[in-house]
């Protein structure tokens, strides 16, 4: 087995290295947590009605999950649903 003497600066210099190569692996991982929202976050959220959101299921408009009597979306869904139903500007005819 080799051994491998470093200076000071050197393990130094190392050391941030590690700590920040760390510390980006730690914000992408962040970054892949997903947000959900509850049915009455979602509801105000989305400014709809209790009966709105349980059509948009019901129609499989938008994705949920379900723990006993608790609905959650996930915000990702929301942004999907909102980018499913984006209509362009248009020019009109007449000016």
């Amino acid at each position: 087995m080799e051994a491998i003497i470093l200076t000071k600066d050197q393990y130094t210099e190392l050391l941030t290295k590690l700590e920040t190569i760390t510390s980006q692996l730690g914000t992408k991982a962040d970054a892949k947590k997903e947000t959900f929202l509850d049915n009455q976050e979602f509801l105000q959220l989305m400014k709809i009605s209790k009966r709105t959101a349980q059509t948009w299921r019901d129609e499989g408009k938008i994705s949920f999950s379900q723990v006993g009597n608790k609905i959650y979306y996930k915000l990702t869904d929301v942004d999907k649903l909102l980018n499913e139903h984006y209509n362009q500007a248009f020019h009109p005819k007449y000016k």
